[in-house]
C-alpha cells in the first residue's frame, strides 16, 4: 500500500528506546524531530510534556494505561486539538495474569500456607476454596477485563463483566455466557458475587467506588483484586473489613496512598496481599508498549480509529 510520508517524534528521551523507533519504522512512518512530526510517541510523564506542541502535530500517543495525572496536570486540556492515546490495553494480559495470580493465591489460602512452619492440615482445610461454581465479578472490562475472562472461564468460575453501557462484552475466548450489566447497576452485584476484581479506570466519579457500604455487602468468604488503581477502594473502610473478617482478604497491587508506607496495617493483616504495582515491570512493559505503538501508527497512517482514545469527558 502506499502510504504519504508520516512523521514520527519519540520523546523526551534521546536516544529514544530502539524498541520504539523499530516500531514506528515498521508501521511505515518516519521518524523525525519535534518540529517537524505529525505524530508523537511520549515516553516521560505529565511533568515534562511541552507548554506547547507545534501545529503540525496531530497526535499524541502517551506510554501509560492510566491517564489521571495528565488530566491532573492539565495537559489535555492545554491542547484541545491534538488527539492523545492512551496505552490501554496495551499491558492487559500481563496485568490480568497477575489478578488471576492474586485471587487464587487468596482463594488457595495461599498467605497462611506461606507463613506457616507446620503441618496444620486442619486449620488449613476449612479455608481452602475454588473458583470452580463461582461468581467473580469484573468491575471495568476492558482490555484488563477481556483479558482476563478467558483465564477464569476454564476453571468453571461464572463471570459477571461491569462496563459503563451494559452491552456484552466480547472478544477472543469470551464465551456468550458471560453475563455483562452496566455501572450503574454495579450495586446490585455485591450481595451475589465470589469476589470481585476492580480494573476499571481512575477518575472523579471512581473515587472509592468501593466503600464501607459495599463492602459489608460482600460474603465473608470474598476477596478483593485490585489491579487498576488504589483510588477506587476506601483504603480506611477495607483494613476494618478485612481487620474484621467481615470478607476473606484483599490482593491488591495498587494502593491508597502508594507508595504504601511501611508499618501500614495492610503490611501486616494476614488476609491482605500487597505487591508493589509490579503487574507491568519494566521488563515486559517495554515490548507490549512497542507492540501498541506499532499498531496505533499504522492506523494513523492509514485514517482509521486510533487505539485507546482519551475522552476528556470521561477523564480517562
Amino acid at each position: 500500500m502506499n502510504r504519504p510520508a508520516v512523521t514520527i517524534a519519540i520523546g523526551p528521551t534521546d536516544p529514544p528506546p530502539t524498541l520504539l523507533e523499530k516500531a514506528v519504522v515498521e508501521a511505515g512512518a518516519t521518524l523525525s524531530d519535534l518540529d517537524e512530526a505529525r505524530g508523537l510517541i511520549w515516553v516521560g510523564g505529565p511533568g515534562e510534556f511541552p507548554d506547547e506542541l507545534p501545529a503540525g502535530v496531530q497526535w499524541v500517543q502517551l506510554s501509560a494505561a492510566g491517564v489521571e495525572d495528565w488530566f491532573t496536570a492539565g495537559v489535555i486540556a492545554r491542547h484541545p486539538g491534538v488527539r492523545f492515546t492512551s496505552a490501554a490495553g496495551a499491558f492487559a494480559a500481563s496485568v490480568a495474569e497477575h489478578a488471576l495470580m492474586l485471587l487464587l493465591a487468596g482463594v488457595r489460602y495461599l498467605p497462611e500456607h506461606l507463613r506457616a512452619s507446620d503441618w496444620r492440615q486442619q486449620d488449613f482445610f476449612p479455608h481452602v476454596g475454588t473458583l470452580r461454581g463461582k461468581t467473580v465479578t469484573i468491575v471495568g472490562a476492558g482490555g484488563i477485563g477481556r483479558a482476563l475472562i478467558p483465564m477464569l472461564v476454564p476453571l468453571g468460575a461464572h463471570i459477571i463483566a461491569v462496563n459503563r453501557s451494559g452491552r456484552p462484552v466480547s472478544g477472543p475466548g469470551i464465551p456468550s455466557s458471560v453475563e455483562t450489566i452496566s455501572a450503574g447497576h454495579l450495586g446490585r452485584v455485591w450481595p451475589h458475587t465470589d469476589h470481585v476484581v476492580i480494573a476499571a479506570p481512575a477518575t472523579p466519579a471512581t473515587r472509592h467506588l468501593v466503600g464501607a457500604d459495599e463492602l459489608a455487602r460482600l460474603k465473608p468468604s470474598s476477596w478483593i483484586v485490585n489491579v487498576a488503581r488504589g483510588s477506587l477502594i476506601d483504603t480506611d473502610a477495607l483494613v476494618a473489613a478485612l481487620a474484621s473478617g467481615a470478607i476473606g482478604g484483599a490482593g491488591l497491587d495498587v494502593t491508597d496512598p502508594e507508595p504504601l508506607p511501611a508499618g501500614h496495617p495492610l503490611w501486616s493483616l494476614p488476609n491482605a496481599i500487597v505487591t508493589p504495582h509490579d503487574s507491568n515491570p519494566p521488563q515486559l512493559r517495554l515490548a507490549a508498549f512497542a507492540d501498541h505503538v506499532e499498531a496505533n501508527v499504522e492506523r494513523f497512517l492509514e485514517g482509521r480509529p486510533l487505539l485507546a482514545p482519551i475522552d476528556p469527558a470521561r477523564g480517562y
